[in-house]
């Protein structure tokens, strides 16, 4: 196999120092025919565009949802169930060879209880399909773990998989332990929850909501997470940024010693939409209202308040669907479902009429082949998008996910477009390219959990300075937009611009280039060395965020400085919470917090830390 860069794996910490780093490692990309039953991710002849009108959608409640989605009922032997999961599993575990896969699955559960164990590897989606997470009961464990030798006990490349709308009564702790892209949602843990793998070793940032755990979730070496609209029986741990929003038994706000930030309500938000079966055995996806000011899951004292959509009224998009298909059934007025796969897009996806819900399972993962922007989303009501893998492509593509058309203008506060468990990914599997991966011009606008990243490791030739340009990961025009849970990383220039006005961010998590080649190719348009990883644009007068974590590690060339991680005017409305910057490795400096204020990295990849701003 050929090296390629480590990313993660070659970090020190204080406790941990004696750990030796992950080896360097080229992720191969099995062919997706080698999984069983796998569909291919390229068709050998494009299928033909579905006419317009209500035929173009599913037009049945019990589709067929393709060889990846596997579909358990408690009527089933458990051994049968155990041995396709595991079968799953060792397909994908691997962080060498399957971190790139084009492989994708998913786990369903009808209602009833199971006694099981699944270990859930990379591009594995594991859910319920029951109305209400006690309607599917794990008797056993959902588990991530540092699972294989080459990781030497670190999870800092556990991404790309979740747990989703079931109990799960453990034997001892259920484990956790994931870095970013791996939401776990709607859940009722019976027991403890251990957010580490257990070798102790270092994960990187995760994101729980909308979950009661009954016993003591602990984040131990977790170094950052976001906990949101949850009810928790206790909570043990904090390393450098553990943020809360509507959390009933987080621990209160304390930052930086211990680094604790807890508000006690959510601004806006909402539980994910979801696939559930009904009592008559046909399927429907929920769309759970809005909720403003929340506090604790919406499910904790009966039915999440919300909407059902039979699937007959979604087109089940496969990868062998073209651009031209999927258009045509989403103008016709049909939600949409992606099942598991990759799909090559030659043209962009057009999500015109309100109240479309886009719903992904298995890690669907859109690539646009001709430099176009994947999907569009025009300045309507109320678009749900949950569960999609954008991965740009070898031509430059203006942007890879676009909600609303510049200079939109529309209210949609009663109903805004809510993007969840929605990633972008430029290079790693190809040489991707994008200028900006998210961008967002509608008002009122929710991100709900986003991981934008550009790859710092990946197949042989698909990640370097000039290789996977892309020079933002997320641009917010519109105002009135809220993130809660936003991961940016290794972006060419500023990781984040936000030039709409009274803006919110509720945790958020940076990495800044890893690749740098020298300073002169890291000065800022103002002369500043290096671009800061969160501006806010000159003009802003009010935004707010909590929980901000940056770090540097400049490994290429460790002599490269960036003058500040937070970039924001001067206006008394635009107040920053519990900021921390890191020098990982000491590989490379930040200057000052925020601005001109706060000190510059510490060595010994320990937090300079700065409490408000101003």
């Amino acid at each position: 196999m050929t090296p390629v860069s480590q990313r993660r794996g070659r970090r020190r910490f204080p406790f941990f120092a004696g750990m030796a780093a992950v080896a360097a490692v080229t992720a191969v990309a099995p062919s997706a025919a080698a999984m069983p039953g796998a569909h291919p991710a390229q068709p050998a002849a494009p299928a033909p565009a579905p006419a317009p009108g209500p035929q173009a959608c599913a037009g049945t409640d019990t589709p067929d949802f393709g060889p990846n989605v596997r579909i358990f009922d408690p009527s089933m032997p458990a051994a049968d169930i155990q041995k396709q999961l595991d079968d799953d599993f060792n397909n994908l575990k691997d962080t060498l060879a399957d971190q790139m896969s084009e492989d994708r699955v998913a786990h369903l559960f009808k209602p009833g209880e199971y006694t099981v164990n699944d270990n859930v590897g990379y591009y594995t989606s594991v859910a319920g399909l029951g109305k209400n997470p006690g309607d599917v009961t794990i008797n056993g464990n959902i588990t991530v773990d540092a699972f294989n030798e080459s990781d030497e006990g670190n999870a800092t490349q556990n991404f790309w998989r979740s747990a989703e709308n079931m109990a799960v009564k453990p034997n001892g702790a259920n484990r956790w332990g994931v870095s970013q892209a791996a939401p776990m949602r709607r859940m009722d843990i019976q027991g403890d929850l251990d957010l580490y793998p257990e070798s102790y070793g270092w994960a990187s940032g995760g994101y729980l909501a909308d979950t009661k755990v009954s016993g003591t979730t602990e984040s131990s070496s977790q170094q950052q997470w976001y906990t949101r609209d949850s009810q928790l029986g206790s909570w043990d741990g904090g390393v450098w940024n553990m943020t809360f929003s509507g959390v009933e038994g987080a621990p209160p706000t304390a930052f930086p010693d211990p680094p604790h930030t807890t508000l006690e309500s959510t601004p806006v938000s909402a539980d994910v939409p979801y696939l559930y079966v009904d009592g008559e055995g046909k399927y429907q996806v929920f769309r759970p209202d809005v909720r403003t000011n929340a506090t604790g899951p919406s499910w904790a004292n009966g039915d999440t308040p919300g909407t059902s959509v039979p699937m007959s009224q979604f087109y089940v998009a496969k990868p062998t669907d073209t651009a031209a298909d999927i258009n045509a059934a989403v103008a016709s007025g049909c939600n949409l479902f992606f099942t598991p796969g990759v799909y090559h897009l030659d043209d962009t996806i057009k999500i015109t009429n309100p109240d479309t819900i886009v719903l992904g399972i298995g890690y669907p993962t859109l690539m646009p082949d001709t430099g176009k922007t994947a999907m569009e989303v025009a300045d309507v009501d109320g678009v749900r998008i949950k569960g999609v893998l954008f991965d740009a492509g070898t031509q430059n593509s203006p942007s890879l996910l676009t909600v609303g058309e510049e200079g939109a203008s529309a209210d949609h506060s009663q109903n805004p477009t809510i993007m969840q468990d929605v990633f972008f990914r430029l290079g790693g599997t190809v040489a991707g390219k994008a200028t900006n991966s998210l961008v967002v011009n509608s008002k009122n606008a929710v991100m709900d959990h986003i991981w934008a990243w550009r790859a710092d490791h990946g197949n042989e030739g698909t990640f370097g300075w000039d290789v996977n340009p892309g020079e933002t990961g997320v641009l917010v025009n519109g105002d009135d937009v809220t993130a809660t849970g936003l991961f940016v990383e290794h972006y060419n220039k500023y990781q984040v611009i936000w030039n709409g006005n009274n803006g919110k961010t509720v945790f958020f998590q940076n990495e800044m280039p890893y690749d740098v080649p020298d300073q002169a190719s890291y000065m800022n348009d103002n002369g500043l060395e290096g671009w800061a990883a969160y501006k806010v644009g000159d003009q802003v007068t009010n935004h707010e965020a909590w929980g901000l974590g940056s770090y540097c590690f400049f490994n290429t060339n460790p002599e490269v400085k960036n003058h500040h991680a937070f970039e924001v005017p001067d206006a008394p409305g635009v107040k920053f919470h519990s900021m921390a910057t890191v020098s990982l490795n000491e590989k490379g400096s930040i200057t000052h917090v925020i601005n001109d204020t706060g000190d510059v990295t510490p060595p010994e990849t320990t937090p300079s830390n700065l409490a408000n701003f101003p």
